[in-house]
């Protein structure tokens, strides 16, 4: 199915479940809807997290994961897939068969391996499945600097020039751009990377938000290049202008951020304002 300009992008969010409402699917259902996208979901797994931690994981078994996912691809045309938590290797394999399945048009991988907390949401046999059949099927992978490292089983990246080393050695693992977000490194910027095919990398910066509610950040970012890109390809044969999706992304996570404090949500790190500069959010 062709939707016409103007018609909202349908987005699938395939991801974990975050009770407090800031990551995992209900932060990437919020952010399609604040970029005038239309947001499905696949749900992964449930866990049991606030503000202050994670204390339970619960995986949703992998072939009621396929079921979801194949009843969904049935009846909607989806325009983006934005990968999230996906808990253990059986789901992983299943979510990669799912892509060589229905052939979506654009396919964000964001490699969550760890919460912000600290807390491991992705077991350590999954981990060669992320690498080997997702990340050479995703069109951007969106990893921090310990879920790059992780990937590439190095020390995280401590400088800018260790994170382009990274970013290219992730291009050369088998990913096809990656967006490497720098946001771990010291500095009163933020900066991430995006690097294309070719090796070019561009650094995307932006004033570093001083608050301690980040929570749901890399879910936020990733959902919105998800959308961003989706929209940037109509017209253009399905051809997506991935730098002018990344800055945008970015700017709509760096207002989320410019938002957080006023929400006051939880005892720990709060979430981003998914809403916020809209009517009745600041």
């Amino acid at each position: 199915m062709t939707r016409p300009r103007g018609h909202p992008r349908v987005v699938l969010s395939i991801a974990g479940s975050d009770p407090s409402g800031g990551a995992g699917i209900q932060a990437d259902l919020k952010t399609f809807a604040a970029l005038g996208a239309y947001g499905c979901a696949v749900v992964t797994s449930l866990t049991a997290q606030s503000t202050l931690g994670v204390s339970g994981v619960f995986p949703i078994p992998a072939g009621f994961v396929r079921e979801q996912l194949d009843a969904l691809f049935a009846d909607v045309a989806i325009d983006a897939v934005k990968i999230g938590m996906l808990a253990n290797a059986a789901i992983a394999h299943e979510v990669a068969a799912v892509l060589d399945a229905y052939r979506p048009p654009i396919v964000i991988l964001d490699p969550v391996m760890v919460a912000t907390s600290g807390d491991r949401l992705l077991t350590e046999d999954a981990e060669d499945v992320l690498r080997e059949e997702l990340l050479p099927r995703a069109d951007v992978i969106t990893p921090n600097l310990p879920e790059a490292a992780a990937l590439l089983g190095v020390e995280p990246a401590r400088t800018a020039e260790h994170c382009r080393e990274q970013a290219r050695a992730l291009l050369g693992a088998g990913a096809r751009r990656v967006l490497l977000k720098g946001g771990h490194l010291d500095g009163d910027s933020a900066t991430d990377l995006l690097a294309f095919p070719d090796g070019v990398i561009v650094a995307l910066s932006a004033p570093r938000v001083d608050t301690r509610n980040t929570h749901g950040t890399g879910c936020t970012l990733s959902s919105a290049l998800a959308v961003r890109a989706a929209e940037s390809a109509v017209g253009t044969d399905g051809r997506p202008d991935w730098l002018d999706a990344a800055r945008s992304a970015k700017a709509y996570l760096t207002r989320a951020l410019q938002g957080a404090d006023a929400l006051r949500i939880g005892g720990g790190h709060g979430p981003v304002s998914h809403s916020a500069g809209q009517p009745g959010w600041g």
